[in-house]
């Protein structure tokens, strides 16, 4: 109280778990003769279980949501909505804030914090906010994965691919190794299914045509790649697997032209020979 009279602190915000201390601090502010401020007590935040929120729901630290793969702007945006409306909107800049919040449009009722929506929001501004802050949240993120951005991609080309596949960086990070770094193996299950013996020919020559690629881009990627089907006689399907798996060393990616763009010209020849040794070795033991 005597902080506030010291700062001349017109408003109080504060949680309604408080609010059974508001009358004595009215009457602590009238027995020094100054005039009380203003009180306004808003509901407490729930967790995902329905319980108040905290620390043993987890993240409650600024830092720790960040290690997890969140935006700035995604947590501002979601807990500025947290338990605050402003008709159906969802989705505020720090400039919308300022403008259109007003304290008398929060909520009466206790909010539940809902994780999920949280990771939509932080999916929207990973896709769709501020593209400067999103890289260099990446470029943390990658040095925490211990990769080497410059090995790989430029990073606003990978956010640009992969944002629409995942609602975390961590999650991004996590799925874009191969992009940036060699890997050892093939994943077990996806190598047994897809780099099979017939899988040989379509990748050599697949191999052969990526190098003629004059214009590394996905347009002429996806060309490519047609152009070998069709030469082929096979289903599109034939390639795609195989080199998804010789590309990742699994079976999980963006599309296989935006994959090959993204794994550029030499890294992907050199998995492709990869993938192909790793086939032979696997006719000459059958």
């Amino acid at each position: 109280m005597v902080d506030d009279l010291d700062m001349k602190i017109n408003l109080v915000i504060r949680g309604d778990d408080h609010i059974n201390n508001t009358p004595r601090q009215i009457n602590l502010y009238r027995a020094l003769g100054a005039e009380p401020p203003e009180f306004a007590h808003v509901p407490m935040i729930l967790g995902d279980d329905g319980q108040r929120l905290s620390k043993r729901h987890g993240a409650v630290g600024v830092m720790a949501w960040r290690e997890q793969g969140y935006l700035p702007d995604a947590m501002i945006n979601y807990l500025a909505r947290l338990g605050w409306s402003h008709g159906d909107q969802e989705v505020f800049s720090r400039a919308d804030l300022i403008e259109l919040f007003q304290i008398e449009d929060v909520n009466r009722k206790a909010s539940r914090f809902d994780t999920e929506k949280l990771k939509w929001l932080n999916q929207h501004y990973m896709r769709e906010g501020d593209k400067d802050q999103a890289v260099k949240e990446l470029a943390w993120h990658m040095e925490r994965a211990e990769l080497n951005p410059a090995a790989g991609p430029d990073l606003s080309d990978l956010l640009t691919v992969q944002a629409e596949r995942f609602e975390t960086l961590v999650e991004l990070v996590d799925q874009s190794r191969a992009f940036y770094a060699d890997f050892e193996s093939f994943d077990p299950a996806a190598a047994k299914k897809h780099l099979r013996p017939v899988a040989a020919e379509p990748l050599k020559l697949l191999a052969q045509k990526l190098e003629e690629v004059e214009d590394w881009t996905p347009s002429s990627l996806q060309a490519c790649l047609h152009s070998t089907a069709e030469e082929l006689g096979i289903g599109f399907g034939k390639i795609g697997m195989p080199l998804r798996v010789a590309l990742m060393g699994h079976g999980q990616s963006p599309a296989i032209d935006q994959t090959l763009w993204l794994m550029g010209r030499e890294r992907s020849g050199a998995r492709i020979e990869q993938a192909l040794a790793w086939i032979a070795e696997r006719a000459a033991n059958a």
